[in-house]
């Protein structure tokens, strides 16, 4: 702080000699900043100085000058400006927080500092805090100190502690710039200490400490990089060192690379890379730009990156620096600007803002340039250039000195004689200011630069302007009087000569000349040429002169003084003598102008209200002349508004008032003006006021240290002077005393009286006087009182209270009363009387207030800041005391660090200490059935402990751990009970009781109950269930699968079997400390399915018209998969038209069947399937048949109308049933009573459809029929029509209605042929609801000349009926014909009925088949990752089909469209399946090496699983440790491999994957050779990474340490178990990994209750794995897994008192052998899985609640967690699904607040399953059910939902809807989110895999299609 005031002087003198001895100069210019203690105080010099001494100023940034305030402000005589301390009530940001500026003068001017922020900072109540950190062994941990935003500027971070020690940098710990706490290569230990910052105030000195906090060290577990501390984009000054932080954590550990500009860093040796970041020093212009830190590890990568701008400072140069030049001088000023851009510049004369006007202009793009012109006397002075940039100036400044500077010459040339020829030079010099310029004139001429005259001009460094004119071949022309004119801004100076060309002499022509009256003229003689003997004058022939005032120079040139009109004016006659008695002249005219003349006049002063004339008399010069009036520069107007008139004649004008006012004061000036010139005259019109009050004072009130002002405005002419005095005292005034003028008390420009800031000594009598000549003086007096605002003058500022007692605040306030003392806690009021807490007391003493606060008692939250507030009606004054409070400490949080079988570790972690200092610990323990009376204790352990070790503890028992901390105030409450357990053996019994029950094809259901008791030798976690193939072929080797033991009873059921096979099945039961005995092996078949390869041969052979026969053989036995119960025949007829006919079948037993009345001459379609009693097997290809030729059926129709007198037309349609092919038609035509023996036959083509029969006769009747002929013969006829032939006939149609059937966007033809006499007309209408519309003729309908009606491109809405109508004069005749327009059909509703690892079976409903029979099915199926779709074709008759030869383990897409005559249809939605299987793993349970020596190692392949999918590929890598290059080897899965030439005792690393058609499976490990002793080197083998520690052996059983933790209801054991491993990936993070350290003891207070069942969840650590080994995916998957939670409820309870616990876990972090309830109260269970989005499908209703149990069934697989004890699983979520929308909907018993209304499904049996959240009112209404609902996972984010507490069930997380289709009453409930960080995606897999897998593609696919995130219904897979 700027506690002195001495400062280092750095003088810079910026002047020019020129400017004289005086200067001006800066002291420590670069100070802009001054923050200081208000307890402390500051001086501060001012930065400005000159010579001789110059006047020290000091004003605020705004123009105000500085004023004194007493023991508050003095500005001392040497300039220093002095601000004392002072108390936070005197705190005036007017004075403490403010911008400052001083100013030095002497004569060379006046310059100022740049602006200087001075701000006095309070002592703050503020507190420091540190976070919590987490971090993987081996890698970095950061910790932050957090500062509170209002005080980071002035606090900073001194040192950090670990354990109360000070952390000394170096070795793993390291400290940053920024105060950071960098902890590298973290080790276990390091979770061990609490870490603290201590932080110190710049300007107060304070110092603070923070809480404790904990860093939670994590096994490493593989992730790609993340960032623990970045930087961000800032600026830093050149020259300065700069700290760019990165730092990240990952595994492995991640490599850091950082780019400038996207470049690598250059080399340079000021740039040093630290594990802290990238440090550079010495900055420069640069180093600025983009900086990226990239970490990179092999699972991925980061960046952080920011600008770095390095800001050079700012550096003015002001040019000139000085100058001194003439008035009327144009000058230019650069300021220019060094340093880093975006600064604003900004210009200043004499320390005032320089603001353009005629004169001065600013110009450039940075304001960088000043320009004056015609400068004046006035412009003189100190002139400063700032340049700012976010809050940084630099200044510059230059003096200017400004002289009368009219040229004057100073050197010239002489009149001489030169000869035509002879060069000749004349120069002219002259000075002036500015430098003048010159130009040349020859008899008047300007001499024009060209090839006869060379002009030149230079100024020299003092100031000379040297012009020379050469002439270097003169002629006579060139001879003449050369005058040179030198002019500039102040003025212009002349002198001429005349030069002598020898030559004839003449005279130039002369213009004539104007003269004005009273002034000179010259003129002259312009004679070139020489020589000549005189130069003469005459005027009116008189010679020159012929007065005084006329003179002839030697040169010629006649010059008239004091010109006079009468005597000058006239013509003037030149005569030169060139020889005796020849003279040559020439003449030129004169004309005299005369200017006016004004008679001086005075104004008399004058008062207001009198009259005033003034006359202006014009007294000669040439008429007309202008007069005009001006008052103060202005013209005057005459009239009313001015009050003024004007009376004007020829030579004379008058100015009159008739009432002079104040207004009229001002100088009057008469202006006369005519052709020869403008004068004036002016004088002053003084109108006098004797002075009066405007406002009179009064008595008022001042408050201390406020501005106040006294109030006394007068008026008058002359502006009367007011004078204020000051009498003390309040009584009489005794003794006036003038007020003296300094800052603080100031006289406004009004009269009034300003104090800016009232002191005490103020108070008092006040006289205000006035005069101004003119009468009397006037004044006023008044009486200032000054009010004390209140303030604090006392109070602690820190104490000490001990927890209990009574504890006394005391603060001390003065000021005008009454005053009001308020205590404040924190921020928050102290009401006293609604807190008996306190209790406030007020005592007055004086003129103080003294205020008592008690504390009854004091609490741990009252060590805060309290603060008491003096308050009356003036101010506000505050007092701040911090509070401690000391109590005993809390108590020790204790856990465990490792547990043996007769010992354990402890640690613990002293949190809160009581502030105050510990001085030991006691550890109790004792057995936990018994009382804490027989307890063991450990006593008076050092505070300097943090760890100890009990031992001679009793294996296989379970003990209750406590502990106590001690302070000097006492001893802390018992800290929370850890339960431990020690070590367990493995079962010596089998499971007992093994039954198997086949269920399926591909499945067996495996029973069996616990081992004995006394045999289990602890607590059983699972078992092991081997299994395999006991028929021919078999290798007699067993597939191992693992589960959760779930309680005294298990159930597994093996899948993915093959068919109708025998197997064999034991059963081996494990604890935590290994495998016991199997079971003995029993054996059993799996159930028959259906054949998967249809009968082979089939044939078909047309016997008759109406019968076939089919013959076919027995399928392979392989393909039977069960005992062949028959065959069935599929048929169906194919019709002409396209259509179908009825699917029929046969059922036989032989392997040949007659098919027998079908059809005649008819397509047909036959299959043949084989069946068991699982039921049918795969139909064979389609074969078609066609019947036999038979006689064809009867016409179906037939018309006779006439159509003349003598002939008819007959029509007809073809038969129904052809039976062949019509080779014609034969027409009948006969007359009854004609005698006619038989009918007159005709034949017709059998396109022909209608015949004409002529020759007939008139009125005479006929009968008429017909009938087709096929190549079998001629059928049966038609029915008989008569007809009659007539010569009128009414109208009739010949075509025939009924139905047409049609494709769409085909062209139909409806004919309607009519005959009739006369002609009938043709109307065509459709059907339409209750009435007909006519056919409109468009591009799509057309009606031609013979009626027909054709429909082009005909849609769906053309079908309908349409009507033809006949009309003539006798009559009409109509036809009806129902038009059937085919469309493709609509998509079928896919769903996944089964899968296994090579096949997908699907299911599916068609929708409508678009008016035309369903011909088959386009089956299309994918990859997932790929859009390689292959396709195949199905029949029409199928609603299932089975993708074999599928990937194991892999997902596929499908979809599916149905086909008719018209074409496809639309293609279903599609939907996703995974093949069963995943890929290989290594058994965590199987030794990965089996035998090591000096040269070779074994290594166990059979530790392999393959995951259900055949192992492909075995790849090893293996190298020396330390080596680069990697030794590769393939192998085949079998038993073992050796790894030969070896090197002698030698690490080695080894990398193995195996790889199946899901994937691949990764395992590594390091191992030892031996030497040729055989001796191993440290140990043979280390572990996997991330599973087992470098002392971990090859073989034995795990060792480590488990944990009691109790909740209440439920007691968690937690046990740290080396298991087999798993990837980093899969583990990622944990669901809370701070739950889940070693040792941590998890409570929940909330819901205590005295007892409940133990529940064990094993292996919670990173690193271990807590699912099947066989289910665990590699980390490259892309699919999310998934999180499970169980909710354990006691039955028997009420709703009212039902108690309900939810365990959440991670697969990924629970226990590897299950949750298991073991005391004797009966439990509930139910599962929430996650489920995947985007998936639909429907299930059939009839089947729905096995479909449930299936699905339960599914999780029970793939949820990969512990089973319960009476666990069940019930699904109760199901959504009804209307076939026309796709809207989905539930039920509900409340159908207001239903997502959806209840639909009927339009197909029977049709459910659709939802995943979508339930509105936020339902959550609790209606009666809560006890289920578990799938819910939409999240990628990285798992998300839950409380379910509502029921009769002895609950569920958590979960989005639950209700099921319309089980329980109509039931509904939905959900409750809070807890979250649940997931890290890389992984897919479950195996015979475990989950039925609800997400899918990435197909939640991509949704995202781009804009779906919400549960708006789509999911796929049952």
């Amino acid at each position: 702080i700027w506690s002195s005031t001495v400062f280092f002087m750095q003088v810079v003198i910026l002047h020019s000699e020129d400017v004289g001895s005086t200067r001006l100069y800066f002291v420590n210019a670069s100070l802009q900043r001054l923050t200081y203690s208000s307890s402390v105080g500051v001086s501060l010099p001012c930065p400005a100085g000159g010579t001789p001494t110059a006047i020290l100023r000091w004003y605020l940034a705004t123009g105000d000058d500085i004023y004194d305030v007493p023991h508050i402000r003095h500005v001392h005589a040497n300039g220093t400006l002095q601000l004392y301390p002072f108390s936070p009530s005197a705190f005036n940001s007017y004075i403490h927080d403010n911008d400052y500026f001083c100013t030095a003068e002497n004569q060379a001017g006046k310059i100022r500092s740049p602006n200087i922020r001075v701000k006095a900072v309070f002592r703050e109540p503020y507190t420091v805090r540190v976070a919590d950190q987490r971090s993987m062994r081996g890698n970095v941990a950061v910790f932050k100190c957090l500062i509170p935003t209002a005080v980071q500027e002035y606090v900073s971070v001194v040192s950090w502690e670990r354990d109360t020690v000070s952390i000394v940098p170096g070795n793993r710990f390291f400290l940053t710039s920024f105060g950071a706490l960098y902890i590298s290569d973290v080790q276990k230990e390091d979770a061990l200490s609490t870490y603290r910052c201590i932080t110190k105030h710049k300007y107060s000195g304070e110092t603070r400490q923070s809480n404790g906090a904990r860093l939670s060290v994590m096994d490493p577990t593989e992730s790609s990089p993340s960032i623990l501390d970045s930087f961000q984009a800032g600026e830093v000054p050149a020259g300065q060192s700069v700290e760019l932080p990165c730092m990240a954590a990952g595994y492995p550990s991640p490599t850091v690379r950082w780019l400038k500009d996207g470049r690598p860093l250059p080399s340079d040796a000021r740039w040093t890379r630290r594990l802290t970041g990238l440090t550079i020093s010495d900055l420069r212009q640069e180093d600025s730009g983009s900086y990226a830190c990239e970490v990179t590890n092999s699972f991925g990568s980061k960046e952080v990156s920011g600008a770095l701008y390095v800001i050079d400072p700012l550096r003015v140069t002001l040019s000139p620096k000085s100058l001194k030049t003439g008035i009327s001088s144009t000058l230019f000023f650069t300021c220019a600007v060094e340093g880093s851009p975006e600064y604003t510049v900004a210009w200043y004369r004499n320390t005032e803002p320089i603001v353009p006007d005629q004169h001065i202009s600013i110009q450039g793009s940075h304001n960088d340039t000043l320009q004056i012109t015609a400068a004046q006397k006035s412009h003189s002075g100190a002139y400063q250039c700032f340049a700012s940039r976010k809050g940084h100036t630099a200044q510059d400044f230059s003096i200017i000195l400004l002289e009368d500077g009219t040229p004057r010459i100073v050197s010239s040339f002489s009149e001489r004689v030169v000869a035509p020829g002879e060069p000749f030079s004349l120069m002219c010099a002259s000075k002036g200011a500015p430098p003048p310029s010159i130009t040349w004139t020859l008899d008047d001429e300007p001499v024009v630069r060209d090839s006869a005259y060379k002009t030149s001009q230079y100024t020299l460094s003092d100031g000379l302007t040297v012009s020379h004119v050469n002439v270097s071949s003169p002629a006579i022309r060139d001879g003449g009087v050369y005058r040179c004119a030198a002019r500039n801004s102040a003025g212009s100076a002349e002198y001429q000569a005349r030069i002598n060309v020898r030559g004839s002499p003449r005279i130039r022509e002369m213009r004539d000349i104007t003269a004005v009256a009273g002034r000179n003229t010259f003129i002259t003689c312009r004679v070139i040429g020489y020589p000549y003997y005189s130069i003469k004058w005459f005027k009116d022939g008189m010679l020159l002169p012929d007065n005084h005032r006329q003179v002839v120079y030697e040169n010629g040139t006649l010059r008239l003084s004091d010109v006079q009109k009468g005597m000058d004016e006239g013509t003037y006659l030149c005569s030169v003598l060139i020889q005796p008695q020849t003279s040559i002249d020439q003449t030129v005219h004169v004309t005299v102008k005369v200017p006016p003349l004004i008679q001086p006049f005075d104004i008399p002063s004058t008062s207001v209200g009198k009259l005033m004339y003034i006359a202006c008399v014009v007294s000669s010069g040439d008429m007309p002349i202008r007069i005009t009036w001006h008052k103060d520069g202005q013209l005057i107007v005459p009239g009313s508004a001015s009050g003024v008139g004007i009376e004007t004649k020829e030579f004379m004008s008058s100015l009159q008032i008739s009432k002079v006012t104040l207004k009229h004061n001002g100088n009057y000036t008469c202006i006369a003006s005519n052709a020869a010139a403008t004068v004036s005259w002016e004088r002053q019109l003084v109108v006098t006021v004797p002075p009066r009050f405007v406002v009179q004072p009064n008595n008022q009130d001042g408050i201390y240290g406020k501005a106040g002002v006294l109030n006394c405005s007068v008026e008058g002419y002359p502006p009367p002077k007011v004078m204020w005095k000051h009498a003390k005292g309040i009584g009489n005034p005794q003794q006036y005393h003038p007020v003296p003028l300094t800052g603080r008390i100031q006289i406004m420009f009004n009269g009034s009286l300003l104090i800016r800031h009232v002191l005490e000594d103020d108070r008092g009598y006040y006289l205000c006087q006035a005069s101004n000549g003119v009468g009397s003086d006037i004044s006023k007096s008044m009486v200032l009182t000054v009010k004390i605002p209140a303030m604090i003058t006392s109070h602690p500022n820190t104490t000490m209270a001990i927890k209990g007692q009574m504890k006394e605040l005391n603060c001390t306030a003065r000021g005008e009363q009454p005053i009001i003392i308020r205590w404040e806690r924190g921020d928050t009021v102290i009401d006293a009387e609604r807190n008996p807490r306190y209790s406030i007391t007020i005592n007055k003493k004086g003129d103080e207030v003294i205020s008592t606060l008690k504390l009854k008692p004091a609490e741990r939250g009252d060590s805060v800041f309290f603060s008491c507030h003096a308050i009356n009606s003036y101010g506000e004054g505050r007092g701040l005391i911090q509070l401690t409070v000391q109590e005993p400490p809390d108590p020790p949080e204790l856990e465990v660090r490792e547990v043996k079988d007769r010992s354990m570790n402890l640690r613990w972690i002293q949190r809160f200490d009581g502030n105050s200092i510990i001085t030991s610990y006691d550890i109790e323990y004792k057995n936990k059935s018994d009382t804490w009376d027989h307890k063991y204790t450990t006593r008076n352990i050092s505070p300097t402990n943090n760890q100890a070790n009990i031992v001679e503890l009793h294996p296989a028992c379970v003990y209750s751990i406590r502990m106590y901390s001690f302070n000097k105030i006492g001893r802390s409450q018992p800290s929370k009970e850890l339960t431990i357990s020690t070590e367990e053996a493995q079962p010596d019994g089998p499971p007992m009781e093994v039954i198997l029950q086949p269920m399926t094809s591909q499945s067996i259901r495996v029973t069996w109950r616990a081992p004995r008791k006394e045999l289990q030798n602890g607590l059983i976690r699972g078992y092991q269930i081997g299994y395999r193939e006991n028929g021919p072929g078999s290798n007699g080797q067993y597939s191992i699968v693992e589960m959760k033991a779930t309680g005294d009873s298990e159930v597994y059921t093996l899948d993915n079997l093959k068919k109708f096979a025998q197997y064999g099945v034991v059963v081996q039961a494990f604890n935590r400390a290994g495998t016991g005995p199997s079971s003995t092996e029993i054996n059993a078949t799996t159930l028959e399915d259906v054949p998967s390869q249809p009968p082979q041969n089939v044939r078909a052979i047309s016997v008759t018209s109406d019968e076939a026969v089919i013959t076919w053989a027995e399928p392979p036995r392989l393909t039977l998969h069960g005992v062949l119960k028959g065959y069935r025949v599929v048929f169906w007829s194919l019709f002409p038209d396209g259509e179908w006919g009825e699917m029929q079948n046969i059922t036989t037993t032989r392997e040949q069947v007659e098919l027998r009345g079908l059809e005649k001459f008819t397509n047909y379609s036959v299959q043949v399937l084989a069946y068991t009693q699982a039921g049918d097997g795969v139909r064979s290809n389609v074969l078609y048949i066609q019947t036999r030729e038979d006689l064809p059926g009867p016409p179906a129709g037939i018309k006779a109308v006439p159509s003349s007198p003598n002939s008819v037309v007959v029509s007809w349609l073809p038969p129904l049933k052809p039976n062949g092919v019509i080779r014609k038609y034969t027409i009948y035509c006969s007359s009854p009573g004609s005698g006619q023996p038989a009918p007159s036959e005709y034949e017709a083509n059998p396109e022909m459809l209608f015949y004409r029969i002529t020759h007939l006769t008139r009125g005479k009747q006929y009968l008429i029929w017909a009938s087709a002929v096929t190549t079998a013969g001629r059928g049966n006829i038609s029915e008989k029509v008569t007809v009659e032939p007539a010569g009128k006939a009414p109208a009739k149609i010949l075509s025939f209605g009924g139905t047409v059937t049609t494709p769409w966007v085909k062209e139909v033809r409806l004919p309607c042929s009519s005959v009739g006499e006369p002609t009938p007309t043709i109307k065509w209408t459709k059907d339409s609801e209750d009435s007909t519309i006519p056919v409109t003729v468009d591009g799509q309908r057309q009606i031609l000349s013979n009626g027909t009606l054709v429909l082009r491109s005909v849609k769906a809405e053309d079908s309908g009926y349409y009507t033809c109508t006949a009309t003539n004069t006798l009559g009409f005749d109509t036809i009806i014909v129902n038009l059937l327009v085919q469309v493709p059909p609509d998509q079928p509703r896919l769903t996944v009925s089964t899968t296994s690892t090579s096949s997908i079976t699907l299911a599916w409903i068609p929708g409508d088949n678009g008016g035309s029979s369903i011909r088959g099915f386009v089956l299309q199926y994918s990859v997932d990752n790929t859009e390689e779709w292959r396709d195949v074709f199905i029949s029409s008759s199928e609603r299932s089909f089975r993708l074999d030869n599928l990937r194991c383990g892999t997902w596929y897409k499908v979809k599916l469209a149905a086909k008719n005559s018209v074409g496809s249809g639309r293609i279903s939605e599609i939907i996703e399946a995974k093949t069963h299987g995943r890929e290989p793993v290594f058994n965590k349970e199987q030794p990965l090496l089996t035998h090591i020596n000096s040269t070779h190692a074994g290594l166990n392949l059979q530790g392999w699983t393959s995951g259900g999918c055949p192992i492909t590929a075995l790849l090893l890598d293996f190298r020396p440790k330390g080596t680069w290059a990697w030794q590769s080897l393939k192998a085949n899965a079998t038993a073992q491999l050796f790894l030969s030439e070896l090197r002698e005792a030698t690490w080695y690393e080894l990398k193995m994957k195996a790889c199946n058609s899901a994937g691949c499976g990764n395992q590594s490990s390091q191992f030892a050779t031996t030497d040729y002793d055989g001796m191993c080197v440290l140990f043979c083998v280390l572990s996997s990474k991330n599973n087992r520690s470098m002392d971990t052996p090859v073989k034995g059983p795990p060792q480590g340490p488990r944990l009691h933790i109790d909740i209440p209801r439920v007691q968690l054991l937690i046990e740290d178990k080396e298991v087999a491993p798993v990837t980093d990936t899969e583990f990622s993070q944990s669901v809370n990994p701070q739950s889940f350290c070693t040792g941590v003891s998890l409570h929940h207070p909330a819901l205590i209750q005295n007892t409940g069942p133990l529940i064990d969840m094993s292996d919670i650590r990173p690193g271990t794995n807590p699912v099947s080994r066989k289910c665990v995916k590699s980390a490259h998957s892309s699919r999310n897994r998934y999180s499970s939670q169980w909710t354990l409820s006691r039955p028997g309870q009420s709703q009212s008192t039902a108690s309900a616990r939810t365990l959440t876990s991670d697969w990924r972090t629970m226990g590897s052998h299950g949750i298991t309830a073991t005391e004797s109260d009966s439990y509930s269970a139910s599962l929430s899985q996650d489920t995947d989005k985007g998936r639909n499908s429907m299930v059939s209703t009839e089947s729905a609640s096995s479909t449930y149990e299936e699905l339960a069934r599914a999780y029970e697989h793939a949820k990969l967690e512990e089973h319960l004890q009476h666990a069940k699983f019930t699904i109760t979520e199901c959504f009804i699904s209307d076939s026309s929308s796709d809207q989905m909907t539930t039920g509900t018993n409340d159908p207001a607040d239903s997502m959806t209304s209840l639909s009927t499904p339009s197909e029977t049996g049709l459910c659709r399953f939802t995943a979508s959240p339930p509105k936020p009112q339902d959550y609790d209404r209606g009666r809560p059910t006890n289920v578990a609902v799938p819910i939409p996972h999240r990628a990285n984010k798992s998300e839950y939902r409380d379910l509502g507490v029921s009769s002895g069930t609950a569920t958590l997380p979960q989005r639950t809807l209700t099921m319309p289709c089980s329980n109509p009453a039931a509904t939905a409930s959900t409750s809070s989110t807890s979250s649940n960080p997931t890290g890389s995606s992984t897919k479950m897999g195996g015979s475990r895999d989950s039925l609800l897998e997400n899918s990435s593609s197909a939640l991509g696919r949704l995202q781009k299609q804009g779906v919400g995130a549960y708006s789509k219904s999911y796929t049952l897979v």
